[in-house]
């Protein structure tokens, strides 16, 4: 008895090492932000809600998310080896093999993409394909080569609310388009943040992300700025064209200004502590200004 017992107990334990490495190829975490704004695009737009649907284009997005996720770690595991903050990823300790990780990876591309085509659209499909190869196939092997990578980065980063908006009516609209906007400028100042944070550790894999050449000096906190700060501006055009309602533009404004506020003191200082505080206010802005945007279509 006691025998069967610790026999189901490491089959147990193996089930939730592996679902623990998996989690970590697809990167879970990273994928529920997705997700989330996925769905939030896909409800600024739709009339009425179907659950169905929002389950789809959550279990879509996460498997496109989580194969995006997945090819970019088989395709930096000499890169993560060397960082400290990648260095305990399943593929570098070898807990998975490259081919396993590619099998995974696979599944999770393919089932992802079909659940987003065939529920919704082709446009919705285009668009998720658009973002997993500019990730995985574009962005990875340019970060080692040039900054520019970040402007790659952005936009499949920026993709998830458009596609949760056209899988709402299959249209690129204005929704559509405005989210995409949000969303794509908010990329810059949130890598570049995380960017200045990781410096060093980037430096070991010679991964290029801050704006200036020089890494952490005044130009690139003045790029953080400059960007973060056109969320204002962009904030109340969108208001003036009628795109988005008072609650929106005040959600929208207020995020935007908890966000701008420790890049005038990372300017100040060129701190890394500055730059974290940047850094933690990208992660408030986004949910805090997708939120806004929903519960002005609501009211």
């Amino acid at each position: 008895m006691a025998k069967s017992k610790n026999i189901s107990f490491s089959i147990l334990a193996l089930v939730g090492a592996k679902l623990s490495d998996l989690a970590q190829l697809y990167k879970l975490r990273l994928g529920s932000l997705v997700v989330f704004s996925s769905l939030i695009g896909y409800l600024l737009v739709i009339p009425a809600v179907d659950f169905a649907a929002l389950f789809f284009l959550s279990l879509g997005g996460f498997l496109v998310t989580g194969a995006s996720n997945a090819f970019n770690q088989i395709f930096e595991r000499d890169v993560d080896a060397l960082m400290d903050r990648t260095k305990n990823r399943p593929i570098p300790t070898q807990r998975m093999s490259l081919i396993e990780a590619s099998l995974w990876a696979g599944i999770a591309a393919v089932f992802g993409l079909l659940i987003l085509t065939f529920f919704f659209n082709a446009i919705v499909g285009l668009l998720s394909a658009v973002s997993l190869i500019t990730y995985a196939f574009i962005y990875t092997p340019l970060k080692r080569v040039h900054p520019i990578a970040v402007f790659v980065g952005a936009i499949p980063g920026a993709l998830p609310p458009m596609i949760g908006a056209v899988a709402a009516n299959g249209l690129i609209g204005n929704t559509a388009i405005y989210v995409f906007l949000i969303q794509f400028i908010w990329q810059f100042p949130h890598f570049w943040a995380i960017a200045w944070v990781s410096y060093e550790d980037y430096a070991k894999a010679g991964i290029m992300l801050l704006p200036s050449k020089a890494g952490k000096d005044k130009s690139s906190a003045i790029n953080i700025l400059i960007y973060t700060a056109t969320l204002l501006p962009l904030s109340i055009l969108l208001f003036m064209l009628n795109y988005i309602g008072f609650v929106a533009l005040i959600s929208l404004l207020i995020s935007a200004i908890v966000f701008l506020i420790p890049c005038i003191q990372l300017l100040g200082d060129l701190s890394d502590r500055n730059a974290r505080k940047v850094m933690f206010a990208s992660f408030f802005y986004l949910p805090v200004a997708l939120i806004g945007l929903l519960i002005d279509i609501l009211l």
